[in-house]
């Protein structure tokens, strides 16, 4: 059939209606004006810190302010929803760990499904956990202990920051994996946790090494392993847990992530920028402090890791039967 002048002017009319956010998206250079950076803790923890450490260097390199806004509150949920609802144009970006992938499973009516609904940028940076032991406790090692729960099952008893947190799923794994029964006491927060073990309330953690290092380093409790493949630089004579049991692995992770359907240029750039902030010296040091290494991928290896976790830690809470309160 032809094509006539009047079918031509009606099509060019229609195309000129239809919205076109990735044209209007390039019309401006970006970033035009400052971005936000959504955290689902409260600010002073190792989370903020890392957030506003990228931040800054974000805001240097991209020549806008990156604004932290601390939304607290139902295991980074309500800063996860606020995050994947909002435009996807750039300014607004959400920092993430392993909630991300524990949550997955861990709440069954959630309002988003994180992979679906969020694009993973960049990640940040990698900390082991550490597995502390009370002096009180007869074990010099990881063989040690498992023998000592395996003689006493059900009467060791290992805290957590809460159900559901890294170093809650990091314990219910060591149990999987090692056939040991330790009765796992929640906490609100990481900070009693450590309390109560320094105090012999509890027999163990899993720990962030952040929170951890000093009173690994003072004698106060006794580290027996980092949860991570290598050693940690911070506590180089420490040995890894996967050295006696090999299956073992708990990376505490962070990255950066933005709605879906965020244009991939932006991505793009703001991977490439984040990648090249914390490779600097100034900021490797920053996260040597924090007990954390430089973790550069791409976008997509990115994705990979928080679909492996989510995977991984999926099996953890359907087998330990793991359910929030």
């Amino acid at each position: 059939m032809p094509f006539s002048r009047r079918t031509f002017v009606k099509t060019l009319a229609g195309a000129a209606c239809v919205p076109s956010f990735g044209r209007a998206a390039r019309a401006e250079t970006y970033p035009a004006r400052p971005i936000r950076l959504l955290v689902g803790f409260a600010a002073g923890g190792s989370t903020d810190t890392i957030a506003r450490l990228i931040g800054q260097a974000l805001s240097e390199r991209l020549g806008q302010a990156v604004v932290i806004e601390n939304r607290p509150g139902a295991g980074t949920n309500i800063a996860t929803e606020a995050a994947v609802r909002a435009r996807p144009d750039g300014y607004t970006l959400l920092m993430v760990g392993p909630s991300a992938t524990i949550n997955a499973t861990l709440y069954r009516q959630l309002n988003f499904v994180f992979l679906q609904d969020a694009a993973p940028i960049a990640s940040v940076v990698s900390q082991p956990q550490v597995m502390l032991v009370h002096p009180s406790l007869p074990v010099k090692d990881v063989a040690e202990l498992i023998a000592y729960a395996k003689a006493s099952p059900g009467k060791l008893t290992i805290a957590s920051a809460g159900i559901g947190s890294i170093g809650h799923l990091s314990g219910e794994l060591f149990k999987m994996q090692t056939g040991t029964d330790l009765l796992h006491v929640p906490y609100r927060g990481a900070a009693p946790a450590l309390q109560d073990l320094v105090s012999g309330q509890v027999h163990m953690s899993f720990a962030g090494i952040a929170g951890a290092v000093e009173f690994a380093k003072s004698g106060m409790l006794r580290t027996l392993g980092v949860t991570t493949r290598k050693r940690s630089e911070i506590l180089p004579d420490v040995p890894s847990v996967s050295e006696f049991v090999p299956a073992y692995e708990s990376n505490d992770w962070f990255g950066v992530a933005a709605p879906k359907d965020t244009p991939a240029d932006i991505i793009q750039l703001i991977n490439r920028e984040i990648g090249a902030a914390i490779v600097d010296p100034k900021m490797k040091a920053r996260f040597g402090d924090l007990g954390g290494s430089p973790l550069v991928m791409s976008s997509a290896e990115f994705t990979q890791l928080i679909r492996d976790d989510t995977e991984k830690w999926g099996k953890v809470i359907k087998t330990a039967n793991v359910t929030p309160i």
